[in-house]
């Protein structure tokens, strides 16, 4: 898709990220060295890279490279389907590699995190966009400087899909802020409130309308606070605080099954690092000052 070629690549298997086997947690986001201008063809260098693709089918495999928003060499990535893999790699859920990678803090738009977020995301994406959504045809990779394709049938170019999405910190005046479980949650975890913007809304009417929707409270004072690119699978987390105005906190049942006001010496277990749900809670937890 670029003229210039990385250093590296990076391997996606489902939700996971592979890497050799014994690589240490602190290299997990280094893209695995490849020979750049190799003879071999593609599958020939992944068959190099992996071993053996005898468990995998070679028609599914994925590979594409993508301009870096850095500033720095282009991101190659392969996508390889679910299997066994070979003696001598693993997979790393990516939640769990970005939590590694970041040391407990929010993962950013830059760096290498930054390019492991855009990689997968536009992994993701070429996933669901094979075919055209006009005309059912087949959809092929454009010759564009952006990531796009374009139908082979009736021309329609489609671009990756972004869903922003709120993700919200309540605070009363007893500095107690709202925390809640939603039954997609791991047992135990509690996070804070979150939903998708609808078509014809604004991020603020968003924070209001999820707030009332699955928890009955009101808020105001609704500031924005900052973003995380979050491609889960293809999500802009934009965060915002909110203070408490009225209402009875009521989870709604359907999406959040629990949810309470929490003070600092009795929070429950939190989401990793590395997503911007925690970030704004750690913002909260070391009392800054832009919720005073």
């Amino acid at each position: 898709m670029n003229s210039k070629e990385s250093s590296g690549i990076y391997i996606f298997q489902g939700n996971s990220i592979v890497v050799p086997l014994d690589t240490p947690d602190s290299q997990i986001d280094l893209p695995i060295d490849v020979s750049i201008g190799s003879p071999n063809s593609p599958i020939e260098e992944i068959s190099r890279i992996l071993i053996n693709t005898s468990s995998f089918d070679i028609n599914e495999i994925d590979i594409f490279t993508i301009a870096s928003l850095d500033g720095q060499n282009d991101i190659r990535s392969i996508v390889i389907p679910e299997g066994e893999l070979p003696v001598g790699w693993k997979a790393v859920p990516l939640r769990q590699a970005l939590n590694l990678i970041t040391g407990g803090t929010m993962a950013r738009s830059q760096g290498t995190t930054g390019r492991i977020l855009r990689s997968y995301h536009i992994a993701q994406w070429r996933k669901v966009s094979r075919y055209c959504g006009n005309c059912g045809g087949i959809n092929v990779d454009t010759d564009s400087a952006e990531v796009s394709r374009q139908c082979s049938v009736c021309g329609k170019l489609e671009f990756p899909r972004i869903s922003p999405a709120v993700i919200v910190l309540i605070i009363n005046d007893k500095d107690e802020i709202v925390l809640a479980h939603n039954k997609n949650f791991s047992p135990g975890i509690y996070s804070l409130i979150a939903g998708y913007n609808e078509a014809g809304e604004t991020l603020e009417e968003t924070v209001a309308r999820e707030i009332k929707e699955e928890i009955s409270l009101k808020v105001k004072d609704i500031r924005y606070i900052c973003s995380q690119p979050w491609p889960f699978p293809d999500s802009l987390m934009i965060g915002f605080s909110a203070r408490y105005d009225s209402g009875e906190l009521r989870p709604d049942g359907v999406e959040i099954e629990d949810a309470g006001w929490f003070s600092r010496d009795n929070v429950p277990a939190l989401p990793g690092g590395a997503s911007l749900s925690r970030y704004l809670i750690n913002l909260w937890l070391e009392g800054t000052a832009m919720f005073e």
